[in-house]
Order: C-alpha cells, then structure tokens, then sequence
C-alpha cells in the first residue's frame, strides 16, 4: 500500500503578508508545495491530501487545475473552528484554528494508509521523502511511527524569530521529548531563546528539531482524537490556544502506546517565514535545478 502525503495548507501566513502556501518561487511558477509533491512522486507515495481552510478553496484550485492529473491523486479537506467534538461552544474572540495536531485530526477520514505529514511552506528535500517511505517498508507495526530531524542550525531565519520543536531523544534517536519554542534566534553568533523568565537561554545548534516532517501509521488519528476531545474542553475559552502536534505525541510516549523514531537525513530544509525568505528560496530552487535535482518545469 503505498503512503499518502497529507499537506497542512490552512495558516494564515500572518508574518509572511500573504499566501505563502501557493507563492510562486519556482522559474515556471511552482511554488515550494509543487516540489513537496515531486518528491513524494518520485519516492513512491499514491495519494496528496491538503489541509486547506474553506474560504481558500478557490485559490488552490486555481493553482493547481490539471497539472497533476495522470501525477498523483489530489484530494482537500478543511480546518475550520467548528472541527470540533459536538456540544462544545468556543470563545467568540476566536479568530484561527486550533493548531497542528487539530490541521492532521480534519483528515481522519480521507486517509486509512500510512502517511507522512508536512507544512506547506516548508522545502525538505528529497531525501526526507524517501526516508519516510523506507520506514513504512520496514516497519507495520501499527504503533511505531517516524520523524526527520534537522540540525537546528541550519534551519534558522536571517530576517526574524522561528518556532521550533527541539527534540530530546537516547541514543538509539528514539524521541523522549519535544519542546514548542516559538521565539529562536540567532544572537551575536549564539542561538537562543527569551524564556518565560526573560532570560537567555541557549540552544545546541546541532540538536535535531522537528521541522514537521512526521511519518505515521494511520492509528496516529486515534491518539490525536482523544487528546483533542480532552484538549477542547478546557481551552475551548482561550481564543489563542493551540493543540501542538508535540502534545499528543509525548503523551502517546510518556504511556508507552507508541514510539518515534528520528530518522538522520542529508536532506537540505528552508522555509518561508517571513516575505524576504522568498528571496534565498527562489536562489536555492534555482541552484537545485542547475544541479540538475530538479527539471525548469516540473510538470511539463
């Protein structure tokens, strides 16, 4: 059974000023999720599931019209507020939805094989695709799962802060915990971060973060419907509460009802956070394509 790629298309892009998930950046208009999709092709994946929100629907079928039809089967599905169990009313100042963990949830019903699920605006790399995809070869078992981990060096932003889940693993890169930083920098040379007392505090720049590039056995719903019932029902009132993915993961490892593995990759990451990264990722899409990773148009 071959995996499916499950896309979380549904942020709202606020620091970037627009909507990064389609920007142009490749030289025949692709953007960074059309190189996503490539890659997944090419390492064996049947299926694109994107998490999109309603009211942009229309753009990203305008996007992508035909261009991979006979390529691979394109399905949407929507984060919306009201994804949420019955009987729940939400804070009315409530703006966005719930998060992560809450984007990957929406699409429990148009994925039933394992999947591999990543950001929208985030290029990984070929070699993050295929090493997900090993993974699901060598192992069924329902209750291991996978993530590629990046150095967290190499994935920092010269125009501003990023969020980052810096991982804690033994020495078999078996994950032991994650934890959500949204404000690391770097620093007069040294990478950091204000923590909640207001001091500095430092980052090994070679710690694998989690840059959400997970690979999971479709049991992973299961684990992330009941954490987000419990989730809900106290931050329902809270009009920023988010449901990180990290949260129901360290609660499957913490009561031993699953595993994750991290999976060391020579994959190159970079993203767009901010509207000046769109700049390095159109010099390094065409540096790929000079050496010869990529053709001019992918879909021609």
């Amino acid at each position: 059974m071959k995996p499916t790629l499950l896309i979380l298309a549904a942020g709202m892009g606020s620091r970037y000023g627009g909507l990064k998930q389609i920007d142009k950046i490749g030289p025949s208009g692709e953007a960074i999720i059309d190189y996503s999709i490539f890659d997944a092709i090419r390492a064996g994946f049947g299926k694109v599931v994107m998490v999109i929100r309603k009211e942009l629907e229309a753009d990203f079928r305008e996007f992508f019209g035909t261009k991979l039809d006979g390529e691979i089967e394109l399905e949407y599905v929507y984060q919306e507020l009201d994804n949420i169990p019955e009987g729940i009313t939400v804070s009315p100042d409530r703006k966005k939805p719930w998060g992560t963990a809450h984007a990957i949830l929406v699409a429990a019903d148009a994925i039933n094989e394992p999947f591999a699920a990543i950001n929208a605006d985030d290029f990984y790399g070929a070699e993050a695709y295929q090493a997900v995809a090993d993974f699901f070869t060598s192992s069924n078992d329902e209750t291991k799962h996978c993530m590629v981990g990046y150095k967290l060096g190499l994935t920092l932003s010269d125009y501003g802060t990023v969020s980052r889940g810096v991982c804690a693993y033994n020495e078999n890169l078996d994950l032991k915990n994650i934890t959500e930083v949204t404000n690391i920098e770097k620093k007069k040379g040294e990478i950091g971060y204000q923590n909640q007392d207001g001091k500095w505090e430092h980052v090994n720049p070679e710690s694998f973060v989690s840059m959400n590039v997970w690979g999971f056995q479709p049991g992973m719903f299961d684990i992330i419907r009941t954490g987000f019932t419990e989730f809900i029902a106290s931050a329902k009132d809270d009009p920023t509460a988010e449901y990180y993915i990290a949260r129901p993961l360290m609660d499957m490892i913490k009561n031993n009802s699953g595993s994750i593995r991290i999976l060391e990759s020579n994959a190159t990451w970079f993203g767009v956070t901010y509207r000046n990264d769109k700049i390095s990722a159109i010099e390094r899409i065409n540096r790929l394509i000079a050496e010869g990773r990529y053709p001019e148009n992918l879909w021609k």
